[in-house]
């Protein structure tokens, strides 16, 4: 905790190195790029970095959603456009089980919106749910729309707990800081634990031979 702590502290002199604010536009477009590699660590940052005045709060949300949908439909495309074989092959090397997409694939044509929702908003098994969903060939206007009001939430939330926690963290004692970010921390753990649990249930209901 005073690692975070240190690090939150130090935030100016961390950002200048990624996000120089008198790049203009183009940090925006590097947010995004990061957005998209890193996902919810950097838009945590481009968060704070709007809390400090650098960016632009609104800004900063549209780039992270932009860079988090691209990644997104890049995956999708993966599942859309590969064969099993292949794909079962790059799974291996991002820790993607066969077995995990098959799940997933056999649920999907009922159930592409709920799932895709559930596992943009706690970024749960999110990689080999596009990939599934590309495999089984779901259509763009069944699942995005979900896709995208859970991203829209999410990236939200992230963006809200960013800014007003670095704010916090600035204008607060030691004690309040620690529960602020505890807070968080908390509210992300939560996320994360209901979506796990809804969708490990749902892949051992749809494992193939069941």
């Amino acid at each position: 905790m005073n690692y975070l702590m240190t690090l939150l502290h130090e935030l100016d002199s961390t950002l200048a190195l990624g996000l120089d604010p008198h790049l203009g536009v183009l940090a925006y477009f590097l947010l995004a790029l990061m957005v998209a590699v890193e996902g919810p660590v950097a838009t945590l940052l481009g968060a704070a970095a709007a809390s400090a005045g650098w960016m632009d709060p609104v800004l900063v949300f549209i780039s992270a959603v932009g860079g988090d949908l691209t990644a997104d439909s890049l995956w999708y495309t993966l599942g859309y456009a590969g064969k099993l074989e292949w794909i079962e092959r790059i799974g291996r090397k991002l820790g993607v089980k066969l077995e995990t997409l098959l799940g997933l694939e056999a649920g999907l044509q009922e159930h592409a919106a709920r799932i895709l929702f559930l596992a943009k908003l706690t970024v749960s098994f999110m990689i080999p749910t596009l990939i599934a969903t590309g495999l089984a060939r779901v259509r763009w206007r069944r699942w995005f729309p979900a896709l995208f009001a859970g991203e829209i939430i999410w990236t939200g939330s992230l963006v809200l707990i960013g800014y007003f926690a670095t704010r916090a963290i600035k204008q607060f004692q030691s004690g309040l800081q620690y529960a602020v970010l505890g807070l968080a921390l908390l509210f992300i753990l939560a996320m994360f634990w209901m979506g796990r649990n809804f969708l490990r249930k749902h892949l051992k209901g749809n494992e193939p031979g069941q």
